[in-house]
């Protein structure tokens, strides 16, 4: 089955009677536009999603008829989970991951990132507070607006930029 488009989202979706498949992703996949997957149920789904200009999310509608959905869920990995005490704490580690490159999920309060060992380490030693959890990473930061947008296309940037503007 070839997908090339999103549908909707579960929330909005009527489920009556209808049953659900999940497409299980794991986090990075959520970006791909090329993708080959199987569904719990055992379909061959092929995504081409060459239009879209932002990934799926989780409880994204990409197939449906009377019977069925297919939905996307995305798989919890292992996650570095931060509350940031301070605003200097949270300068830090944003920066800290920034310049590393690492996709930074921001959840309740929480900074999630994907595990890895070396920055874990530096954050226990720079005296903050980081545990290791299975998490689903779902609301990744992002400093770009994008078509496709599940938080009114607006960007961290421009949220910023709001904040920091006189009140007119």
């Amino acid at each position: 089955m070839i997908i090339k488009e999103i549908i909707g989202n579960i929330k909005d979706i009527d489920l009556t009677s209808r049953m659900i498949d999940h497409l299980e992703l794991e986090w990075y996949e959520t970006t791909k536009r090329i993708l080959h997957k199987r569904t719990e149920a055992g379909k061959e789904i092929s995504l081409k999603l060459l239009n879209q200009s932002q990934g799926l999310e989780e409880g994204d509608v990409i197939y449906e008829d009377e019977q069925s959905l297919i939905v996307v869920s995305i798989k919890p990995c292992e996650s570095m989970v931060i509350k940031p005490v301070t605003m200097y704490d949270m300068a830090y580690i944003c920066y800290e991951i920034g310049n590393k490159h690492l996709p930074l999920f921001y959840e309740n309060d929480e900074l999630l990132v994907p595990y890895e060992a070396p920055l874990f380490k530096l954050l226990q030693a720079s005296g903050l507070h980081a545990q290791i959890e299975n998490r689903k990473l779902l609301h990744q930061l992002k400093t770009t607006v994008s078509a496709h947008n599940h938080t009114e296309g607006k960007s961290l940037f421009s949220k910023i930029l709001q904040l920091s503007s006189p009140n007119e």
